[in-house]
């Protein structure tokens, strides 16, 4: 562009004559070089720039008045600015840079990568910000496989930016740890309650939703107040089990109402089970229509999970046609196993 933007110049004033007055125009190289480029290519821009303001300006013999010298102060004029802008938007970037690995860290260690396996389990997951430039956000995940079971989460924290963050990781740091301490999921549940209890404010609250998968064929799930998870089954036919009744989400137990009830739901080598937070159901169209995620089961057919995953996601992009306004996570896991026993073997 500086290049393009030189010539142009010089073509118009050598066929126009000196009379049109474009010489000063020259400093569109280290204006646009400024702009793109390093500060190093912007002086040796500044620098053709220049040579090439003096050749036109002995051309069109304009050093006997005043133009031709105001031509080249205006050119070294813009060439100073435009190295100056290069300086500090190459900080600004590096900056950046910064910022985003630090980001990406922090969701390294958040948001961990599930395992490959867990027990009878194939997983894989997916998660998409709402925030262009971000990593990270207030929907979380994990795959425990605990003596108990595979023990799994899968939450959305109201709000976004760093509060929400902060408030995943509280959620996940309690679940981790109570998925291998405690016997029952609904005393797994409790101790979440009473950990985001601790640290919410001004009713604040996050759904969740639990699951424990060991090898009797079914799967068992407590609700906070989370969006149903959908069940394929190898026929391609999906089910959404709702809970028997709702309770309220994580935090806003003070408030009174039932807690979630433990419900089991049939599991057994071939199904899928996908657990997802509300951006997923809640993206629109142009015409701001929901994205259909009963009529997309079929696309979870791939043999391989993460491929299959893959595939649904890019359909919920090619849906959404734009940046998504909430964060989506997403987290399948795919009954491969067989045996029997009441608990799930170590991950892999």
């Amino acid at each position: 562009m500086p290049v393009a933007a030189m010539t142009v110049v010089a073509l118009v004033d050598v066929t126009a004559g000196p009379d049109v007055g474009l010489l000063p125009l020259v400093s569109l190289g280290p204006a646009f070089a400024g702009l793109v480029g390093g500060w190093r290519r912007t002086a040796v821009i500044g620098l053709v720039a220049l040579l090439l303001c003096v050749t036109l300006g002995l051309y069109n013999g304009l050093f006997d008045r005043p133009r031709g010298f105001t031509a080249m102060a205006s050119v070294a004029g813009v060439t100073g600015v435009g190295i100056a802008a290069a300086v500090t938007r190459s900080r600004r970037e590096a900056e950046l840079a910064n910022v985003r690995s630090i980001a990406e860290a922090a969701q390294r260690v958040l948001l961990r990568p599930v395992p490959l396996t867990a027990g009878p389990l194939h997983a894989a997951v997916s998660y998409t910000s709402a925030l262009a430039e971000a990593r990270i956000g207030g929907d979380l995940y994990e795959v425990v496989a605990s003596p108990h079971g595979v023990r799994v989460i899968v939450g959305d924290v109201q709000g976004k930016g760093l509060a929400a963050v902060e408030t995943a990781a509280r959620v996940l740091g309690a679940f981790r740890e109570a998925a291998y301490d405690e016997e029952d999921l609904v005393k797994l549940g409790e101790r979440l309650e009473r950990s985001v209890a601790r640290e919410l404010e001004d009713e604040k609250f996050v759904t969740a939703i639990l699951a424990e998968i060991g090898y009797d064929h079914q799967v068992v799930l407590l609700n906070y107040g989370h969006p149903a998870p959908m069940v394929v089954h190898p026929d391609g036919t999906a089910d959404f089990p709702e809970p028997p009744a709702y309770a309220l989400p994580l935090g806003l137990a003070a408030h009174g109402g039932p807690g979630p009830e433990p419900f089991p739901v049939p599991f057994t080598p071939g199904d899928q089970l996908l657990l997802y937070t509300d951006g997923v159901t809640e993206a629109r169209d142009d015409e701001g229509g929901f994205y259909p995620l009963a009529e997309r089961a079929h696309l979870l057919k791939e043999p391989d999970v993460h491929r299959a995953l893959d595939a649904l996601r890019e359909d919920l992009v090619r849906h959404a046609a734009g940046p998504h306004h909430d964060d989506a996570a997403m987290l399948l896991l795919r009954y491969q196993g067989h045996g029997g026993g009441a608990a799930a073997g170590p991950a892999e």
